[in-house]
């Protein structure tokens, strides 16, 4: 039986199958919309360093055939071989993508999977829907990694600027193509007129491929012996295109919604395209910013809708439960879960990002936590007033998310100009922001001084505060408890005020009494409070 994987679910490949020769299979669709179906081999950096090993339409094999491209085939939109045993030593991930050919977003696809087979059998599935993305435009879906032994990952990472982002986090880039300048420009010039050579026969000599330039649609291939359960055998049909930008992903041409499909495989039931009943066409997709139909949990009378066979029904109601409190992948680099979480992927923006230590609550991908030494933000912070902030550096490829004590968690993107931040108040940064501490110093205030960091440059930092703030205009009369203040302009000038005391009702041998500071500054200044007293 078939292991379902979740986003993030890793597993070593001898745990899975002991066979090295395997079969993997992607189905990706939506009406319309065509895919490019790709592999990537990346070395030990994750950088395509040989192109050799970017497997795709125009180049559909490695130089020593460890990794092949076999076109569509038994219900899938594209299907590889892979050899483990006969991959070099310099290849250490292959990433399996998909990128949209022409217009379009990743949340339009209906459900589709990654699964890999050995010896005809089915051993892991990553099984994913367009709800899970938004505007992306590519995603990996599963990589294979060398780690000791070689792991299989379900990724399902994505990609708002697409193909072309995707290479460049691979560290390749598209090719130009030469004239004729009535060409059009891009990854999809016209076909070649020679096809691809047969499954197993050796391919004719020819020029070795442009990078990025196509060639001629595939035709579907029979699935082989060594991976999927082999499919009835079509006749053999005359090739021609599928569309005018070629690809051997999706074809536009409209499909009959009733088209009998090849008996699913391995006893299991077979599934309607996009979630639907079969003969019914193909539902539209949901408006932006609303949830569409879940395929797993509404169905018509007596018909399951994108249900295998024997799932119990209440599946259904637990999905529609979590359905709001699902990730957000907006493609930025941080994102706002809810109120109290926050997400950054690390992939975006190249540089680090500095937290709290004890603030990471979940990461997901390769991502290295290092300790960062305060230096005089730890000690001075530290030792005057005994709340030491100390930091950890995270690096990598992949998403950290934080949080601390439930507070709400507000990212301020800074474009060149500066902002001061409570140093209490400060959850995580980027690394290429300059910072430094700033010291308020006045009687009453706890500590004997109120510490503050001033961010200057271009990058976000998160502040945390308790409860929801409010900005207000620095005026000649403006005052702010020293525990209320959370953030202000750079420009302005913070002074204690020894003017306005308020007496309030204390404990028993406590004063009462509270410090105020006094801000100033040329109009456009400003100054952040939150609705918390010590």
């Amino acid at each position: 039986m078939a292991r379902e994987f979740q986003r993030g679910h890793k597993a070593k490949i001898s745990d899975l199958t002991a066979g090295t020769d395997l079969y993997v299979g992607v189905q990706i669709a939506a009406p319309g919309l065509t895919f490019d179906i790709s592999c990537f081999g990346l070395d030990a950096n994750e950088q395509l360093s040989d192109d050799r090993y970017f497997i795709f339409f125009n180049q559909p094999k490695s130089p020593e055939e460890s990794i092949q491209l076999l076109g569509a085939q038994s219900g899938d939109t594209e299907s590889f071989r892979v050899t483990l045993d006969r991959i070099p030593a310099a290849i250490q991930k292959l990433s399996f993508t998909a990128t949209l050919d022409g217009a379009g977003q990743m949340s339009q696809i209906g459900p589709g999977y990654i699964r890999i087979v050995a010896g005809g059998e089915e051993v892991v599935r990553y099984a994913f829907t367009g709800s899970e993305f938004t505007t992306e435009r590519a995603v990996m879906l599963g990589d294979f990694y060398l780690k000791d032994v070689w792991r299989f990952a379900a990724v399902g990472q994505g990609f708002d600027g697409g193909l072309e982002a995707l290479l460049k986090n691979f560290g390749g880039e598209v090719a130009e193509e030469e004239p004729p300048p009535a060409a059009a420009p891009g990854f999809a010039p016209p076909a070649q007129a020679a096809a691809p050579p047969a499954f197993g026969a050796p391919p004719a000599p020819q020029p070795a491929p442009a990078f990025g330039a196509p060639s001629a649609p595939q035709a579907p291939q029979p699935a082989p012996a060594f991976g999927a359960p082999a499919a009835p055998t079509p006749p053999p049909a005359p090739q021609q295109p599928m569309h005018a930008a070629p690809t051997i992903a999706a074809p536009l041409a409209p499909q009959p919604p009733a088209a009998p499909q090849a008996p699913s495989p391995y006893g299991q039931p077979q599934q309607p395209q996009f979630g639907q009943v079969p003969g019914q066409g193909v539902p539209p997709a949901a408006p932006f910013g609303q949830q569409a139909p879940s395929p797993y949990g509404q169905q018509p009378p007596g018909v399951p809708q994108g249900v295998p066979q024997g799932v119990p029904a209440t599946g259904a109601g637990l999905r529609a439960a979590l359905q709001p409190y699902k990730e957000t992948a907006t493609g930025q680099r941080w994102t706002p879960q809810n109120q109290q979480l926050m997400r950054v992927d690390l992939t975006m923006g190249g540089a680090g990002v500095l937290a709290r230590q004890g603030s990471m609550v979940m990461y997901q991908g390769k991502v290295d936590f290092g300790y960062k030494g305060a230096g005089f933000v730890g000690r001075a912070v530290g030792n005057a007033t005994g709340q030491e902030m100390q930091l950890m550096r995270c690096t990598g490829r992949g998403q950290v998310f934080l949080a601390e004590e439930g507070s709400h968690l507000h990212p301020i993107e800074l474009q060149g100009d500066g902002i001061c931040v409570s140093a209490e108040n400060v959850l995580a940064f980027d690394e290429s922001l300059q910072y430094e501490v700033r010291r308020v110093e006045g009687h009453g205030i706890p500590g004997g001084a109120l510490f503050t960091m001033l961010f200057q440059g271009t990058g976000t930092v998160v502040v945390k505060t308790h409860g929801t703030p409010v900005v207000l205009p620095v005026t000649p009369t403006t005052f702010a408890d020293c525990n209320a203040v959370v953030a202000w302009s750079a420009a302005s000038q913070v002074i204690v005020s020894s003017q306005v005391r308020l007496r309030r009702n204390a404990y028993p041998g406590h004063s009462g009494e509270t410090v105020n500071l006094q801000f100033r500054g040329a109009p456009g200044n400003f100054i952040v409070v939150q609705p918390y007293e010590v």
